[in-house]
């Protein structure tokens, strides 16, 4: 495993599994944890704690009022931001963001606009006037490969997670009136799943790839679906080329693991949910 790793991983990968025990097809254990209760945030709006493996990402959502742009007065913001410390990985490093954080932070941006799991004009308050701006930091705790399913995956449990109390314009004075006693769940109007292949050898395709197999891996793709079987996105940083046939494979099993997160958050979300 040390001195030849690929044709280690290449002597399991002939019997369709993987020195793990999985199956090409197979995910890594997953839970959620939402809510302050469960991962002792308590200055967010949302929060959510997902663990894919030992692949370990937390996200926090944090609300602010803002004016809204000229050009937006209807809209308000979001702002995601991926974080990858050097206390997540060797690989990483202290400091300004890297180029695979920044990576990430884009991919996750784009997702939130081709999905529509947000609409935007759901986040004004007064037209020109006032609007939500939802801060969405997602970190690595602990980085074994996979981060963007893992981060999308996060994202969308802790903005269900998050609870908006109810703002208004005193017409006379002109200033903001928050009344933190009735407050509302941000509307999700999509729930957009993240699922990652790698590729090895140009030709075979490994689900949910550990940091070891992406490293080894002749390329990887990361498929986004929603839970109408859309195709949100689709991510693929270089690397061996996909047929139509082998990305239709990919888009397939992506809409089954949607309906197996989807399921996972409700449960999660039903359970903390005082009766």
């Amino acid at each position: 495993r040390t001195v030849e790793p690929l044709e280690y991983y290449r002597r399991f990968l002939k019997e369709n599994c993987r020195p793990d025990g999985r199956e090409l097809g197979e995910f890594r254990t997953t839970t959620v944890n939402i809510g302050k209760c469960l991962c002792s945030i308590t200055t967010a709006d949302g929060s959510a704690l997902v663990k894919l493996g030992n692949t370990t990402v937390i996200c926090g959502v944090k609300a602010e009022l803002a004016a809204p742009a000229v050009d937006s007065a209807n809209k308000g913001y979001i702002v995601p931001n991926v974080e990858l410390p050097s206390l997540c990985a060797e690989r990483f490093r202290s400091g300004p963001p890297g180029e695979e954080a920044q990576a990430a932070s884009q991919f996750i941006a784009d997702v939130i606009e081709n999905s529509q799991m947000i609409v935007k004009e759901d986040l004004c308050i007064a037209n020109g006037k006032l609007a939500w701006v939802l801060y969405c930091d997602i970190i690595c705790l602990d980085y074994d490969g996979n981060l963007l399913d893992a981060s999308v995956f996060a994202l969308l449990a802790a903005l269900k997670n998050v609870q908006l109390p109810l703002v208004m314009i005193n017409e006379e004075t002109g200033l903001s009136e928050v009344n933190l006693k009735q407050k509302n769940p941000l509307i999700i109007r999509k729930h957009p799943v993240a699922t990652s292949f790698a590729i090895f050898d140009d030709t075979l395709l490994i689900v949910d790839p550990t940091a070891e197999e992406e490293d080894l891996a002749t390329g990887t793709v990361t498929i986004v679906t929603d839970e109408e079987g859309r195709l949100c996105s689709v991510h693929k940083p270089g690397g061996s080329p996909l047929t139509g046939a082998k990305l239709q494979d990919c888009i397939t099993r992506a809409i089954t693991r949607q309906k197996e997160v989807k399921k996972l958050i409700d449960k999660v979300i039903k359970s903390i949910t005082p009766k």
